[in-house]
């Protein structure tokens, strides 16, 4: 199977085309807080061309649905359906979460993974795993404090919010700490080429925009 794989969840503009047999065969990656929305075509553009793949070779495209940033999600999202309407091809959604843990849990860890992304204003999306996957703690978006009074660890810890929320634990329960701002766009593809092709990818929201439309008919206040 060859797809292509898009990321812009989070704090960064990522794009691959993979092949389950050869593995990666091209990917681009770009740190970005903002700004997916002009860098994600050109990017897929020259990731395609690198992989010397027309879009009709492909078999599927798969892009991270969340949670994340509310822009990022919709671009990635928007992008991978165009996509796969005009080469007619499925789509897939990534859960982000599971993305940023699938290195601890393809290895054969047996130590839970705690996933905790930054979300601003002292809170966090946070989800946790176990052996073979097994959610642990489900997906919420929570205060980061929330994280103290739970009996955790020792663990793995991973994402943008991570070393905050291994300080919130003794030592002894934190197995390690890695604060990476975005997953590996290696496993978006690992991931998206194992779902199942039968449910067109939407964004995972887990909380309300953090930007609200103007009341209609009230003048924009200084």
């Amino acid at each position: 199977m060859r797809l292509l794989a898009i990321d812009t969840a989070l704090a960064a503009c990522s794009a691959a085309v993979f092949d389950t047999e050869r593995g990666m065969v091209a990917h681009e990656s770009v740190p970005m807080a903002r700004g997916h929305a002009e860098a994600l075509i050109p990017m897929i553009a020259r990731v395609m061309e690198a992989a010397q793949t027309p879009f009709a070779d492909l078999d599927r495209i798969a892009v991270t649905v969340g949670p994340g940033s509310f822009t990022g999600l919709r671009v990635g999202v928007s992008a991978a359906r165009g996509i796969a309407l005009a080469a007619r091809r499925p789509a897939v959604g990534v859960i982000t979460t599971m993305a940023l843990a699938a290195p601890y849990l393809a290895g054969g860890e047996s130590l839970p993974v705690l996933v905790a992304i930054d979300a601003r204003n002292d809170m966090a999306y946070l989800q946790m795993f176990g052996e073979s996957g097994k959610t642990l703690l489900p997906a919420q978006l929570s205060p980061l404090q929330s994280l103290a009074v739970l009996k955790l660890g020792p663990m793995h810890v991973v994402g943008s919010a991570a070393r905050r929320a291994a300080a919130l634990f003794a030592p002894e329960r934190v197995a390690s700490v890695n604060d990476t701002a975005a997953a590996d766009i290696a496993w978006v593809a690992r991931i998206g080429a194992a779902a199942p092709a039968d449910q067109p990818p939407k964004p995972y929201y887990l909380g309300a925009p953090g930007a609200k439309p103007q009341p209609s008919g009230r003048l924009l206040q200084k």
